[in-house]
């Protein structure tokens, strides 16, 4: 059997998980504080047929040797985290990351998640929840009779009451940050949960110790750039089709090797 039939086609899966993860990245060109994901390839293990710096005749040693190539594997896909496009919307209770770090969310299971979406919203006992209702850790329960909320770049959160002139604290966003951010655990929601490779989080106040700050009324947008894309498309389209037409022609020796014996 052919060794080339085997390695073409581990070229045609890993260039499938490519545009797996491709397709992923377009579908979520319009989400909020979506980040983006890239496949890694590694090659596999080369069969030595001769080894470089073999002993060779009268002492002397192989200069280069003969080694066959066995395929590529999909080693990973990392998550990039570079800044998405800024998207003004007035609303008082839309925040962005403007930087690193992190929105704390409590879930339902009593654990904590991570999100950059800031497309907040006020549950009926007036805490400041996320779309799907989850409460922001740390609770901050805005008064039903407020009738204005500033949110400034350090995190704190003011309200104005009747009857006051003057706007009163009711909390501070907190935000944290990890040593290695691609290593966090992607589970849907624009959700993140921690994991041994991300490392445990750091929370401090926006603007502090490498922390991006916070902009009211505006929302990170996704950091997936079509044109790049669609390049990755083109590209993974095209080994896709060399892989295949590998096949082909190994198949075609194979056909013309069982025809010698006819």
């Amino acid at each position: 059997m052919l060794k080339s039939l085997t390695t073409a086609a581990t070229g045609m899966i890993a260039q499938q998980n490519n545009l797996d993860v491709i397709a992923n990245n377009v579908a979520n060109v319009n989400t909020t504080g979506f980040k983006h994901s890239r496949a890694e390839f590694q090659d596999l293990l080369s069969q030595a047929i001769k080894t470089p710096g073999a002993m060779m005749n009268q002492g002397t040693f192989q200069p280069v040797g003969i080694e066959i190539g066995l395929g590529v594997k999909t080693v990973a896909t990392t998550r990039v985290f570079t800044q998405g496009v800024t998207m003004s919307t007035g609303r008082e209770l839309d925040v962005e990351i403007e930087g690193d770090g992190f929105f704390q969310v409590m879930q339902q299971d009593g654990t904590l998640a991570y999100t950059r979406d800031g497309c907040f919203q006020l549950d009926s006992l007036g805490q400041l929840v996320t779309n799907d209702g989850l409460i922001i850790q740390p609770a901050i329960t805005i008064p039903r009779d407020a009738t204005e909320i500033t949110i400034t770049q350090d995190g704190n959160i003011s309200v104005t009451l009747p009857g006051q002139t003057q706007q009163a604290i009711v909390g501070t966003l907190q935000l944290v940050k990890f040593q290695n951010p691609s290593g966090l655990l992607s589970i849907g929601h624009n959700l993140y949960t921690e994991t041994q490779a991300s490392g445990t989080p750091i929370q401090d106040t926006p603007g502090q110790n490498g922390l991006g700050k916070l902009q009211q009324g505006m929302l990170e947008g996704s950091n997936v750039q079509i044109v790049d894309e669609l390049i990755g498309l083109i590209k993974a389209e095209r080994a896709f089709e060399s892989n295949s037409k590998i096949i082909n022609t190994s198949n075609n020796i194979l056909q013309e090797t069982n025809n010698l014996i006819r």
